[in-house]
C-alpha cells in the first residue's frame, strides 16, 4: 500500500476492504478502453460466441477463400444458416466477398481474425492445471 495520502476510506458494504489504493485506482481508470470501445469489442466478442459463425471462420482459416456452398457443406450447415451467419460476418468486416458471376467467394478479412481465433484456441487448449484461480 502506498503513503496514507494515498488512502481513501469507503463505505462498509462496498468492499470487503475499507481503503483502496487512489494511485492505483487513477492509473486503471486513466488505462481503460473508451465506453465506445468496450461497446464495439463487445459487439465483436458476440458475434464470435456463435458456434455456426465460429465454424465459418474456422473453415476459411483452413481452407482460405471459399463459395457459400463448399463453407455450408464443410461446417454442416445449411445454405441459408451459411449465408445468414457470413451476411453477418461480412457487415462487420470479419469477412470480405468477392463475386465471380453469380459466385460468391469468402475470406477472411485481415490476419487479426486468425489471431483472435489462435488466441483463443490456445487459451482453452490449456492444461486442467493451469487453469487455477491463483
Amino acid at each position: 500500500m502506498n503513503s496514507r495520502s494515498n488512502v481513501v476510506p469507503i463505505a462498509a458494504d462496498a468492499c470487503s476492504l475499507s481503503v483502496v489504493d487512489a494511485d492505483r485506482v487513477a492509473a486503471v481508470q486513466r488505462a481503460l478502453p473508451s465506453d465506445d470501445s468496450v461497446r464495439n469489442l463487445a459487439h465483436v466478442f458476440g458475434l464470435l460466441a456463435d458456434p455456426g459463425r465460429l465454424r465459418l471462420i474456422s473453415a476459411l482459416l483452413e481452407g482460405g477463400e471459399m463459395c457459400v456452398c463448399d463453407l455450408a457443406a464443410a461446417t454442416g450447415q445449411s445454405m441459408s444458416a451459411a449465408s445468414h451467419a457470413l451476411r453477418l460476418l461480412r457487415a462487420d468486416r470479419v469477412v470480405k466477398v468477392r463475386r465471380a458471376g453469380r459466385m460468391a467467394y469468402y475470406r477472411l478479412a485481415d490476419s487479426h481474425v486468425r489471431m483472435l481465433f489462435d488466441l483463443a484456441i490456445t487459451h482453452i487448449g490449456h492444461d486442467e492445471g493451469d487453469r487455477g484461480d491463483d
